[in-house]
């Protein structure tokens, strides 16, 4: 365990007045690398999002900061060295979203959002929850047989539900894996594609593909595939189909239509669990076509035995810039839905030359053009 010592290197921070300060000591090299991460990387990052003033000489760490922070940083790293000893690490990614949770959530713990994983088999590194919001996704997905999960690009919905499906595939709970979703244009019009029907749709599953290749062996992937214990298909595959002793997965929800959500939801057979994952903001259905996830979202929320999971842009786990690219979008649609304007799904430009995806301002700021008099340009 980590000594504590209410004194710091003064050579590593020269404490203000009201300044706190402390040290670590760690006697396992490994455990201390797993805090410090290649090049001090981590560190850096604990500096900056616990804002304290951090330094290592040796196997001692030294903090020094305002009490509340310095309280926080050695909260924290004393959790993570537990956790390390266990061979579960703090990625740089999930620090800062970790230091968020001890300073808002006191009651909180580390463990509850790094101590579980999800175990692919020999040679598979075991894919963990990055956060709170996703072990709660897993627990949910495990202990229920249907689970929405529904947030913004980069949370993590499909990825951990197809990782769950394939542990299940792997310890025997289920038979088959089946990966489905709707054929759907992301505004584009893509024509007619060349082929047979399974060539033309598979570009739409190719992302479903991408996940599995990452949990299994590529041989491995394509002889499940070939005997049909996993089977990728486009959502209208479905229809007239019940699915016993499976694990199934729509993903890209929110371009299914009403017709379509409630056609799969009835597909679920016995010893099955379905997981339903998408982005109600990222709706590419034609004018016209309300979304069939969030009917769904509406409709099944309080039925006993249905998991919702909501993400939000705190959760995504992917590239750094992904979360602050969703708040900016949301931040969008926020103005849209204050200004009574239903949030169009492309932006154009508004009549009085306001920047793109901005919303029009009410009536009365436009006026009625000057007749033109004799002489005036055009």
């Amino acid at each position: 365990m980590p000594r504590s010592t209410p004194r710091a290197d003064p050579a590593a921070h020269r404490p203000n007045a009201e300044d706190s300060t402390s040290e670590l000591q760690f006697d396992d090299a490994r455990v201390l690398l797993a805090l410090c991460g290649p090049r001090n990387e981590r560190l850096a990052v604990l500096e900056r999002e616990a804002r304290v003033a951090a330094s290592l000489r040796g196997h001692t760490l030294f903090l020094a900061g305002k009490p509340d922070d310095v309280a926080l940083a050695e909260r924290y790293l004393v959790e993570a060295s537990a956790l390390a000893r266990q061979g579960i690490h703090v990625e740089s990614a999930d620090l800062g979203r970790a230091l968020r949770l001890l300073r808002t959530e006191p009651s909180k713990r580390l463990s509850d959002m790094f101590d579980d994983s999800i175990a692919l088999g020999p040679g598979r590194r075991p894919i963990g929850p990055r956060g709170l919001a996703q072990k709660r996704y897993v627990e949910a997905i495990r202990s229920h047989d249907l689970t929405f999960g529904i947030g913004p690009a980069g949370t993590g919905k499909t990825y951990l539900a197809m990782a769950t499906a394939v542990a299940a595939l792997q310890e025997h709970q289920v038979k088959r894996i089946v990966l489905t979703r709707p054929a759907v244009e992301a505004g584009e019009k893509l024509g007619f594609l060349p082929g047979d029907l399974a060539e033309k749709v598979n570009p739409y599953l190719r992302p479903l593909y991408d996940a599995l290749n990452d949990m299994m062996d590529l041989d491995r992937a394509q002889g499940l595939l070939s005997r049909g214990q996993i089977e990728v298909a486009p959502l209208a595959f479905m229809r007239g189909r019940t699915l016993n002793d499976s694990f199934v997965i729509l993903d890209e929800a929110q371009n299914t239509t009403g017709e379509q959500m409630r056609m799969f939801l009835t597909r679920l057979g016995y010893n099955s669990k379905a997981v339903v994952t998408g982005d109600v903001t990222q709706v590419d259905l034609p004018e016209g076509k309300s979304s069939g996830l969030a009917e769904a979202e509406h409709l099944l929320s309080d039925i006993e035995g249905i998991a919702m999971c909501r993400f939000t842009d705190v959760d995504v786990v992917r590239h750094p810039l992904v979360q602050k690219i969703v708040v900016a979008y949301e931040e969008r649609d926020a103005r849209w839905r204050a200004a009574g304007v239903p949030v169009p799904r492309q932006s154009t430009r508004s009549l009085d030359g306001q920047a793109p995806g901005e919303p029009p301002l009410p009536p009365h700021h436009y006026r009625e053009p000057s007749p033109r008099r004799r002489g005036e340009p055009t």
